[in-house]
């Protein structure tokens, strides 16, 4: 009994911390999209290039973390599916599928799976167990977004690194070093360190 309860502990998020089990994932999985919805519209445009700095990115990774690949990527899904029908919570309260950022949006649902994946594994608990994590967050949506970006705009791999990467790393670092601060504190806080 004692060590299944040590493994539960290791594999725990931040969200599996709050009672109850369908309701509290429902709650989460929505929540989660409209996070990501409202810090998307935390943007600030770039001169040449169509993607701004948003607060979406950091967003992602902590719901990921927090909540764990199952429903971290299921309320990036819903965040993605209604984004593309028409609800307007992309960046400055933009839909559907045209844009030239939507590969962003379609990594969000693959990193914060990943995030959550690791998090479960105990890549939160440390300042550098989360940066590791992060990093790996970031660049697995920048692996998605740059691609498309560059199908959409017709422009080759260096015009969209150029366009899509580039002006983003100290912000992206910025939010790293953020997301490692916070997510070992919480855990501090809760009282749950794991391995």
């Amino acid at each position: 009994m004692a060590t299944v309860h040590a493994a539960q502990r290791r594999t725990a998020v931040l969200g599996d911390l709050l009672p109850g089990s369908l309701a509290r994932d429902t709650a989460l999985v929505a929540g989660s999209a409209l996070f990501v919805g409202l810090a998307a519209q935390i943007a600030v445009p770039l001169p040449g290039t169509p993607v701004p700095v948003t607060g979406q990115t950091f967003a992602v990774l902590l719901a990921g973390a927090a909540l764990g690949w199952g429903r971290a990527a299921l309320g990036m899904v819903l965040y993605l599916a209604a984004g593309m029908a028409g609800m307007p919570w992309f960046v400055d309260g933009q839909s559907g599928t045209g844009l030239p950022t939507l590969g962003y949006v379609i990594g969000f649902v693959v990193a914060a799976a990943v995030v959550g994946r690791l998090a479960q594994h105990g890549g939160d608990r440390t300042a550098p167990r989360t940066v590791g994590t992060m990093l790996l967050g970031t660049a697995i949506m920048y692996a998605a977004g740059v691609p498309y970006l560059m199908a959409s705009l017709g422009v080759d791999l260096g015009k969209a690194l150029e366009l899509g990467v580039t002006p983003f790393l100290v912000g992206d670092a910025l939010k790293v070093a953020l997301a490692a601060a916070l997510l070992p504190a919480a855990w501090k806080l809760a009282g749950r360190r794991g391995a």
